[in-house]
């Protein structure tokens, strides 16, 4: 990682801009360690979430979208519903993915871990590993294709597999994909990062076949489009939601704060086709997953990780 200082940031970003990603990034660090130490056998996944999630809040932040916990073959998007009881077992594998917003502003970052076990250790440094190649690559200029590669190559050197079809992404305000994806895997050609982007990476490490899959429900929600809606109460969730989460995603039980019969209202939108939901992606070949991640920003000479 090269760093750089504030006079440079301030040729691509305002003072303004500047503090309200960093700030963004770190407590999106900080809520990503509180939440690390709560995971244990036997506690609620659904009491953790909301202990995360309360923590952002408490401190001056909001969700970007709601906490991830993927365990074991899931690779990525699942939260708990209202009404979720799973609990963490001894051996689990599992991924936290924090995302936080000050303002529309991001910092995105996760991390992986054991509960009372090591049989993944190296899996989990695998994905540690990566994330750092990718990290030492990453500046104005360079092809995504080479983070893909340096990213590969870690995780071969390993003797396990990238998953291809999970990738990293840049981040705009209010826009967690903004249209350019960083792979996990050899690229030819593709976009190139920019001076100033705003960039997550996020290797994902598995035992399995290397791609992930799925159709069960998340829990995770977005808005498709805004139109009317005959039901006065589907129609006030909809503008809730838009004026709330200003099309980042969303969790079910986060719509109960704001209405009491917030559940029915919203498998309405999602029948009419105003919010989908995120599938839940599991591992193809039924293998175990192990994830790092890290915001950064880019520049002409290196880059600066914000959730570090």
């Amino acid at each position: 990682m090269v760093l750089y200082t504030l006079l440079f940031w301030r040729e691509c970003l305002n003072p303004e801009e500047i503090i309200k990603w960093k700030t963004a990034g770190k407590l999106a660090r900080n809520a990503l360690h509180f939440g690390r130490d709560l995971i244990e056998a036997e506690k609620s996944m659904l009491n953790v979430t909301e202990e995360i999630e309360r923590f952002v809040k408490k401190n001056g932040g909001e969700l970007a979208f709601p906490t991830n916990l993927a365990v074991n073959n899931v690779g990525a998007h699942w939260t708990p519903s209202s009404k979720s009881n799973e609990i963490f077992s001894k051996g689990d594998v599992v991924k936290l993915d924090v995302g936080v917003h000050i303002e529309g502003y991001i910092g995105d970052n996760a991390l992986t871990l054991e509960i009372d076990s090591t049989n993944y250790t190296k899996m989990i440094e695998a994905s540690r590993e990566a994330l750092n190649a990718a990290i030492n690559v990453a500046v104005a200029g360079v092809n995504v294709g080479i983070i893909g590669h340096a990213v590969q190559d870690t995780i071969e050197k390993y003797g396990y597999r990238p998953i291809a079809n999970l990738t990293g992404h840049r981040i705009k305000r209010y826009n967690l994909h903004s249209g350019v994806s960083i792979p996990s895997v050899r690229e030819r050609g593709g976009p190139t990062l920019n001076n100033g982007d705003i960039v997550a990476i996020e290797p994902f490490v598995t035992d399995g076949a290397g791609r992930v899959g799925g159709k069960r429900n998340s829990n995770i929600y977005h808005l498709r489009q805004i139109r009317k809606v005959k039901d006065e109460k589907a129609t006030e969730l909809m503008k809730e939601i838009q004026e709330r989460y200003k099309g980042l995603p969303f969790a079910e039980r986060w719509l109960h704060e704001f209405q009491d019969d917030a559940t029915k209202n919203l498998q309405k939108l999602m029948r009419a086709g105003i919010v989908s939901y995120y599938p839940v992606l599991d591992e193809l070949g039924n293998g175990i997953v192990a994830q790092s991640e890290h915001t950064l920003l880019i520049t002409s000479n290196g880059n600066e990780v914000l959730t570090k």
